[in-house]
């Protein structure tokens, strides 16, 4: 009796997982710097960790949101191992090099903004970019250079592009400094006169509704004994 045949359809494939595109990142980054001469790894990493409260697709775009503009991954590499079609979309919006014009980081945002996907990994990068000790580390590294203002000026246009609770979790996990510039901003935006505010116009509460009493054996017979 031969053996039998096992076509590849037959043979499970392993499945890319939020942990599988965790080790990818930290293997693909490894020997990368940033500009202090940190281990870059830990960036893809933190921005991956920062979207811990989205599904899988999102969260593996954020571990590997810039594998394609500091790797020589493809997109296709990334779908033979496994990445979907949906978390190959995100990293590719997000990857700079990739934009109609790399040069205007503002009309990349608003590229990116386009799709809501892409916003949430892009204010996870944008926030572990953003933290105080970092801006600090930077501006003592180069004084003779203004503050960096684009993160800044991004995160308008990337927040207005999802609900801010998802801002919200995202900024409380990787960057809570941002929370009440976060809070300031919508203060600022909402236009309520409160000092003029009135209920006349609020819906009258509805009155209670009534209960006939339920007759029972005992009433029924007080009623009968009255009436002999």
């Amino acid at each position: 009796m031969s053996a039998p045949e096992f076509t590849e359809a037959q043979i499970p494939q392993p499945r890319f997982t939020v942990e599988t595109a965790r080790v990818l990142a930290e293997v693909a980054h490894n020997r990368q710097k940033d500009k202090l001469k940190r281990p870059y790894r830990d960036h893809v990493i933190a921005v991956g960790d920062a979207l811990a409260d989205f599904d899988d697709d999102i969260r593996i775009a954020g571990y590997l949101h810039d594998i394609a503009e500091d790797t020589p991954i493809t997109r296709q590499a990334l779908l033979d191992m496994g990445v979907s079609e949906r978390a190959a979309d995100i990293i590719e919006r997000v990857t700079n090099r990739l934009h109609d014009n790399p040069d205007d980081y503002q009309a990349g945002m608003h590229f990116i903004a386009e799709d809501h996907d892409a916003a949430l990994v892009k204010i996870a990068d944008n926030a572990h970019n953003s933290l105080p000790e970092r801006v600090r580390a930077l501006a003592a590294k180069w004084p003779d250079k203004p503050p960096v203002t684009k993160y800044q000026d991004a995160r308008p246009v990337l927040y207005a592009a999802v609900d801010v609770e998802e801002v919200r979790k995202i900024l409380a996990r990787v960057n809570p400094w941002l929370l009440k510039e976060l809070d300031d901003r919508l203060d600022d935006e909402d236009d309520t006169d409160y000092e003029n505010l009135t209920y006349d116009e609020a819906p009258a509460a509805e009155p209670a509704p009534v209960v006939e009493p339920v007759e029972t054996l005992e009433t029924a017979d007080s009623r009968r004994d009255g009436a002999s």
